[in-house]
């Protein structure tokens, strides 16, 4: 799973938790280019087009601009677009994750219903499109992208968004962005955003993916890489993984697709603290696949009384799963003394509060570790209700890969729910997809392998570790299981796909698509979920323990 920070040493979000920090603001696709961020100044608000004096070149300094922004020199009218655009703008340059910025943004300008969700699709929407956005505005511009103010870049970005993507008449479109562009960036902008808009205008999408895409049957990966709006190396590393997770390459389409749709709000039920029954009086519905899970109709759960009081949470149900997995799923594979549980990289808690319920029923306790001090703190919250209603629950700001060391054989069950890509969330953090390389996957495969390795030495013979990552990545998934093995020889790979049948909803059991095993990798255009992947490992007794490397 992807991780707040992949260079850190544990701890950082896990499948509810995903999406790493970036290397540097918006990049690009599209044009047949991997995306790589670039940094940039931003400044601005609203749609409604207040006539500012000055204008920005290509980079250029201002010109009759003072220091301040233009929403700080002259009052603002707040509005859809406007908070769209401010939310580019904060992911952008503060490498902030989308699904903490918009929130925060309607709460702050308190749109109402209707404007909140217009809000929503176009700010997610243009994030996800950004490299396909892209290629269409440079072929209609003669300059390249880069060269264009990063704010002008970002009002253009939305306003194509609306004129090819949703259902926004094109004058409404062309006109409010215009507007936008006046307001934040200047009248030169305007003028130019108008240009550009109007061009864009003259056709539909497809239209214009059939002139910027290149073609399939020369090019299929730089096609795929602008018609679904993912970088190439993305696009390249998805379809190794599901020719490497036993599918079909053929799948490729329908997996980019899954990645570029909405996804729904799933919420998560704190064991023995609220049931369905509850939920559903408070406007949820059954989840589609986890017994603890529900599926709330839209907009922020945050108001209901069951969430606001720690009984339940947003969670994705491929995450849950992931946790039940290894809480339920393996009550018969676990020969240890079964009293000590441990989850290894447990910031900001969601996967912790769901062990942390089910320890109850067997009499275990719980000790979640967390690297970063800000994070040990999101894992105390998530776990306060449950500590009140008796769960025992330790947490402790520490470094994961040294805790088997200091805690050798002492766990009987125990999460790795390791930093990754994230690649797995990308629907929930389209902004990832721009930030990453593939120099990543290099760095974080050395640290998911230590953390990996710990967790092994700090489980009792007969315990049970669940590796876990929220990425689908070959060089993430079973090739560091299949390392890990390699030199050790005190450990054995279990079939997981029985564990994670356990936390399905029985009349679900049997469709569900779990594979070949021994692993079990989720898809979102097969199961709806984040692209989960878990291995389970069981400590054998050995009197010699890892092998020299």
């Amino acid at each position: 799973m992807s991780r707040e920070d992949g260079q850190r040493r544990s701890g950082g979000p896990g499948g509810d938790r995903h999406g790493g920090q970036g290397r540097g603001g918006q990049g690009r696709s599209g044009n047949g280019r991997d995306g790589q961020g670039r940094g940039g100044q931003g400044r601005g608000r609203d749609q409604h087009g207040h006539e500012r004096s000055g204008s920005r070149g290509s980079g250029g300094p201002r010109r009759g601009w003072s220091q301040q922004r233009p929403s700080e020199r002259r009052g603002r009218t707040t509005g859809s677009r406007l908070v769209a655009f401010e939310g580019l703008r904060t992911v952008r340059e503060d490498d902030a994750y989308a699904n903490l910025v918009l929130p925060q943004l309607l709460r702050r300008h308190r749109l109402p219903g209707r404007d909140a969700a217009f809000t929503t699709e176009l700010f997610y929407g243009s994030l996800r499109a950004q490299g396909r956005l892209d290629a269409v505005l440079a072929a209609c511009i003669d300059r390249d992208l880069e060269d264009v103010d990063p704010d002008l870049l970002d009002v253009m970005r939305l306003g194509a968004y609306q004129l090819l993507d949703m259902a926004v008449a094109p004058h409404a479109a062309t006109s409010e962005t215009v507007a936008l562009a006046r307001q934040e960036v200047g009248a030169g902008a305007a003028s130019f955003a108008n240009a550009v808009l109007r061009r864009v205008g003259e056709r539909t999408l497809e239209e214009w993916l059939e002139e910027v895409a290149p073609d399939r049957a020369s090019d299929e990966t730089g096609h795929l890489a602008v018609r679904h709006s993912h970088p190439r190396w993305v696009v390249r590393a998805l379809s190794d993984a599901l020719a490497g997770h036993g599918r079909d390459r053929s799948e490729i389409d329908a997996l980019l697709a899954a990645q570029n749709a909405a996804p729904a709000v799933s919420l998560v039920m704190r064991p023995g603290l609220t049931d369905l029954d509850e939920l559903i009086d408070e406007g949820a519905s059954r989840g589609h696949l986890s017994v603890f899970g529900a599926a709330w109709p839209s907009g922020d759960p945050g108001g209901m009384d069951v969430v606001k009081q720690g009984r339940a949470a947003v969670q994705d149900e491929g995450s849950q799963l992931m946790a039940l997995a290894l809480a339920l799923g393996a009550d018969d594979l676990v020969t240890a003394d079964d009293a000590h549980w441990l989850d290894l990289c447990s910031g900001p808690g969601g996967k912790t509060a769901l062990l942390g319920g089910l320890t109850v029923d067997h009499d275990a306790d719980l000790l979640a570790l967390e690297l970063q001090p800000h994070r040990t703190e999101l894992v105390d919250r998530a776990v306060a209700t449950l500590r009140e209603a008796g769960c025992e629950i330790e947490t402790r700001t520490g470094d994961g890969t040294a805790i088997g060391a200091q805690m050798p054989g002492r766990f009987s069950r125990v999460l790795a729910d390791v930093p990754c890509s994230g690649l797995g969330a990308l629907r929930r953090r389209p902004e990832s997809r721009w930030r990453r390389s593939p120099g990543d996957i290099g760095h974080l495969g050395a640290l998911q392998r230590d953390l990996l390795g710990s967790a092994l030495d700090a489980t009792a013979p007969g315990g049970v570790v669940a590796y876990v990552t929220c990425s689908p990545h070959l060089a993430e998934t079973r090739l560091v299981v299949a390392d890990v093995l390699r030199r050790r020889d005190d450990v054995e790979q279990l079939d997981a796909r029985p564990a994670v049948r356990a936390g399905i909803l029985p009349e679900e059991q049997e469709a569900a698509e779990l594979g070949e095993g021994p692993s079990v990798q989720l898809w979102p255009h097969v199961h709806g979920t984040d692209a989960m992947f878990i291995a389970l490992l069981r400590r054998t007794p050995s009197e010699e323990g890892p092998k020299a490397s």
